[in-house]
This record gives C-alpha cells, sequence and structure tokens, in this order.
C-alpha cells in the first residue's frame, strides 16, 4: 500500500512540473521578451509558488528544465524514428527548435547569457550516430568519430545562433545545418561510400 501511495504521490509531482513547464512555454509565447516569475509561472500552472520551486527550482532552474524537455522530445522522437543515422539527428534537433520558435529563442538567449552547461544535449545522441555510421563501414575505421561529432555540432550551433538572431529562416537553418553534417561525412567517407556520401554536396546549393 505504501509503494502504490508512493507512485500516485510521485506521478502527481511529475503530472504538476509538465504543468509548471508547460505554463512556462505560454507564457513566453504570450510574451515572448517577458521577465518570467516563479509567481507567473504558479499562476498559470494553477500551483503555488513554493510548488514551482521544490519541482523545478528557482528562476534560473527554469531554462535548465525547459533544456531537459527539449531533450526528452528528442530521444523520443529519435527512437520512434529507428536508425536514421547522423543527418537524422541533426534535423530532428533543427525541427523541435523550428516547431516552437519563440520558446526556442528565448530558451538559447537565456542559456548563452547564463553560461548554462547542459546535462544532456544532442551532441550526444550526434556523436552515438556517428560511431554507428562507423562501425557500419560507412566512415573509415580510424576516424574519431567524437571529434567529427562535435564539428558538426559547432556548425550547427553556428546555424542556431543566426537563426535565433533572425538572420537566416527555418529552411536554410536546416539547409545550413544539414550541409554540415554532409560535409563531415563525406570527409570522413570509407572508399566503398565515399561516391554515394559526395554526391548530394556536388548536386547542392549551400547559399
Amino acid at each position: 500500500m505504501e509503494m502504490t501511495e508512493g507512485g500516485l504521490r510521485e506521478q502527481g509531482k511529475a503530472q504538476r512540473r509538465i504543468r509548471i513547464l508547460d505554463a512556462t512555454r505560454q507564457l513566453l509565447r504570450d510574451r515572448p521578451e517577458s521577465v518570467i516569475s516563479t509567481e507567473r509561472i504558479a499562476e498559470r500552472a494553477e500551483v503555488s509558488p513554493a510548488t514551482v520551486y521544490n519541482l523545478v527550482g528557482p528562476r534560473e532552474k527554469i531554462w535548465e528544465a525547459l533544456a531537459a524537455g527539449f531533450m526528452d522530445e528528442l530521444e523520443q522522437r529519435l527512437a520512434a524514428q529507428g536508425d536514421g543515422g547522423p543527418r537524422e539527428v541533426v534535423r530532428s534537433t533543427v525541427g523541435l527548435f523550428v516547431d516552437d520558435p519563440v520558446v526556442s529563442s528565448r530558451m538559447v538567449r537565456e542559456w548563452e547569457e547564463s553560461g548554462l552547461a547542459l546535462g544532456r544535449s544532442p551532441l550526444t545522441q550526434l556523436r552515438r550516430a556517428m560511431a554507428e555510421t562507423r562501425t557500419q563501414g560507412v566512415l573509415r575505421a580510424d576516424v574519431d568519430t567524437d571529434a567529427l561529432a562535435a564539428t558538426v555540432a559547432t556548425s550547427c550551433v553556428g546555424a542556431l545562433h543566426q537563426w535565433v538572431a533572425g538572420l537566416i529562416d527555418d529552411g536554410r537553418f536546416l539547409k545550413r545545418s544539414l550541409f554540415a553534417v554532409d560535409v563531415a561525412l563525406a570527409a570522413a567517407a570509407s572508399d566503398a561510400c565515399r561516391d554515394e556520401l559526395i554526391a548530394p554536396l556536388l548536386a547542392r546549393d549551400t547559399a
């Protein structure tokens, strides 16, 4: 009986936490540049400020919680799609950002200003996908897939910041990010797969 009650309590906490994060996203969509306070979040989520503090933490922890929610969604998308390789990791990550542009843009700015070091990031998924691609013989056996993934991630982050600043649109954000991964894959391709991986680059408009 105690385990059942404990399970119900944890379920209730999880549901309230989801409401709190959903309320935060709604507030951002309503007023993208507004100051997000614990009190405003609590009012929108219909919980007490103490509940927000207990389940999420102080205001600065809100952005960390939103980042965790972002990664949860990314992992769910990738799991549902199966082994799509590095391109699918990049495509899904960009898709998550552009699906909710107001919230995504504010999150990125807050992460940058606070210097938040994310415990989980798409780089983890990209490293895994690159390593699997090497195992499949698509990449050369001597390739450092962690370094390759980091290079792609750096290019994608650059495109992300351009998108947040409004310098490029959704389509260009995706195009530049996919171009980065395609260049990396072509450069590290095994002899058997080199022509296949270079072909898309030869036919692409990279502007």
